[in-house]
């Protein structure tokens, strides 16, 4: 690749990966519409083991060593199992699409403070006013939000995502970015298939309904956000800083809450729109020391 396509790359990646990560939020409604959450994860996990079984048998990789397959197996769990888990709870527990998001969408604020300390990442002053724009964004849109009951159970798993998602980045970034994507992809779907699998017999009844919503809603999942925006996840992890990857979240909110919009009529009060608008401006921040 030469330096152009480089430039080009580095500039239509996250705006993919917005993209695509925000489709993850809307497919996974039209899922568990359909099917237990773990469950639905556990076929869904299945299904990529085989596609990257096939990648990798073609492009024959190197594979990591046992220290490599462990920390494979440990991003897998943490970028995968506990974020997608997490959810697709919130969302199984009546968290609107465009809203659940939201909680994931403050990792630049986590992912700041212990990137600062575990991979010596300097935030500069800025950048520290940056996050807590886009902070002060996810608190607008959270306004009058019922956070008891059905829905307090719902945040919760939200949480579990965010915590989740930023230690598996930096996780990734520090102990995976050797391991060529293929291998390391692969190992740490199995481990995930393992994990959900695991959930749904110990906590569902592993409920299914073969409609053909699911049967697309899936496809879409395992190809395009499993492989497609995980790659990308792990392009742009290898490519840039941490605190600038996790920024790309703060945009997440705002693009799932369109879709969410377009296809479900769920609607946002003014104070939510200006909390989206605040998160974009945080994006623009936090990124300018890296020329993103």
């Amino acid at each position: 690749m030469n330096h152009n396509q480089d430039q080009l790359a580095a500039r239509a990646a996250p705006v993919l990966f917005v993209l695509l990560w925000s489709t993850g939020f809307i497919g996974t409604k039209y899922v568990v519409n359909n099917a237990d959450p773990l469950t639905y994860l556990a076929i869904r996990m299945a299904l990529v083991v085989g596609l990257m079984a096939i990648i990798a048998g073609v492009a024959r990789p190197k594979w990591p060593d046992r220290a490599g397959i462990a920390h494979s197996a440990v991003a897998g769990i943490l970028v995968h199992g506990f974020y997608l888990g997490g959810t697709a709870i919130a969302i199984a527990h009546s968290i609107p699409a465009g809203l659940s998001a939201l909680i994931p969408g403050l990792q630049p604020i986590l992912t700041s403070t212990i990137a600062n300390r575990w991979l010596g990442e300097k935030v500069t002053p800025v950048q520290w006013g940056g996050l807590l724009l886009g902070l002060g964004g996810v608190a607008l849109i959270l306004h009058n939000r019922p956070m008891t009951g059905e829905a307090g159970l719902g945040w919760l798993a939200s949480v579990v995502s965010l915590i989740s998602i930023t230690l598996g980045t930096l996780y990734q970034r520090r102990y995976c970015n050797h391991i060529d994507w293929r291998a390391g992809n692969l190992v740490q779907y199995v481990a995930v298939t393992i994990f959900f699998a695991a959930g749904a017999f110990l906590f569902e009844d592993r409920v299914v309904h073969w409609t053909r919503e699911f049967v697309l809603a899936l496809a879409w999942l395992a190809v395009a956000l499993s492989i497609g925006s995980i790659g990308l996840l792990y392009w742009l992890i290898r490519h840039a800083a941490a605190t600038s990857v996790a920024s790309l979240f703060y945009l997440v909110p705002a693009v799932t809450a369109l879709m969410a919009y377009l296809l479900f009529g769920e609607k946002l009060d003014a104070l939510a729109i200006a909390g989206m608008a605040m998160c974009a401006a945080a994006v623009l921040v936090v990124n300018r020391r890296f020329g993103a």
